[in-house]
This record gives structure tokens, sequence and C-alpha cells, in this order.
């Protein structure tokens, strides 16, 4: 089973449903990141979501998520 992480929840893939309305799916606005681990570990993750922070900036996107918020997501 592939799982979807959306809006918050994990669920699976086939659950996954964006509105029609969503900015993304309107607008194509969003921002595309890579985290690589290796045996469970996360490479470069302090450069990585310091230049997705920059990334969602640049589009306008806050979510007021710190460095905590996303290594707990990311792991």
């Amino acid at each position: 089973m592939t799982i979807a992480y959306l809006n918050g929840d994990y669920m699976p893939l086939e659950e996954a449903r964006i509105s029609p309305m969503d900015r993304g799916f309107l607008f194509g606005d969003g921002i595309y990141e890579v985290i690589p681990s290796y045996d469970g570990k996360m490479v470069g993750f302090g450069p990585h979501i310091a230049r997705m922070q920059d990334g969602l900036a640049a589009i306008e996107i806050n979510l007021n998520w710190d460095d905590e918020k996303w290594r707990a997501l990311c792991t």
C-alpha cells in the first residue's frame, strides 16, 4: 500500500482527494524538495529544509512550521 500525506493526515493513496479549488491544482503553485535517507537517517536535513522554506516564501506559501515540525513529519 502506498501512503499519502495530505492536509496533516497520512492515508492510503487511494483515499487522498484534492479539492478542485486547491490553489496548487488551479495555478500549479508548489515546490519540490527531496531529503534523501539511508538506513533511516536523513542526509542534509538542515540545508534541504532551509531551501524548501525559501521556496515556499518565494511563492508566498506560509506554513509557519519550524525545523522540528518538519523533522517530526519526515521522521
